[in-house]
């Protein structure tokens, strides 16, 4: 009995953590600083990125704040479990351009003990749930959402409202891009939309 008792204790646990929110809401500069503090600790990380990002950078993870950290850019979901070697915790930035491989792979890493932290929009341009996303805050032990603030009046923003008129999904940009609004002023916006189609 306290052999098996010892053995439980001794295993590594693994679990996700979902860090999700709108454009410039701060989702990879928190994701890096998780990160940071888990190399402070002396645990092997590994980070990923989808490989169309490189709008910063094609082999950084960089927030718009210019902070930065090594990382591995990736073509599909599968490529993460490959290269995940011998590793703590694994970083995975703008989950949403992933494909929806990346919640098994996600939940694969932690039941090997991993601890797993995602970054990602949770909503696409149109207000609608975004890639793997739902099905990653679904099944993530920790869910953080985080916020900007509306560029139009103040309020705190969960919106990307795009600025161009496009509507391929996947559109990646930054601020000559994207606005983070309000709910109103998302919708105030959209109204102003329709109206200029008619």
């Amino acid at each position: 009995m306290f052999l098996e008792n010892k053995a439980n204790n001794s295993r590594r646990q693994g679990w996700i953590e979902v860090i999700a929110g709108s454009m410039f809401s701060g989702k990879t500069e928190e994701l890096l600083r998780r990160l940071r503090r888990a190399r402070i600790a002396r645990q092997n990380v590994e980070i990923f990125k989808p490989v169309i990002d490189h709008r910063y950078s094609a082999e950084e993870v960089v927030s718009h704040d210019a902070n930065s950290i090594r990382c591995t850019p990736v073509d599909s979901s599968g490529n993460i479990l490959l290269l995940s070697g011998n590793t703590d915790v694994i970083g995975i930035d703008e989950a949403q351009f992933f494909d929806n491989g990346l919640i098994d792979v996600c939940n694969n890493l932690a039941n090997q003990g991993i601890r797993v932290i995602v970054a990602g929009l949770d909503m696409d341009f149109k207000g609608k749930p975004f890639g793997p996303m739902p099905g990653l805050m679904a099944c993530a032990e920790y869910v953080t959402k985080v916020h900007a603030i509306c560029v139009r009046c103040g309020d705190l923003a969960h919106h990307s409202y795009r600025l161009k008129a496009s509507d391929k999904l996947v559109e990646v940009g930054a601020s000559e891009s994207y606005e983070a609004v309000c709910r109103t002023c998302y919708n105030e916006l959209k109204q102003t939309e329709l109206k200029k189609v008619k």
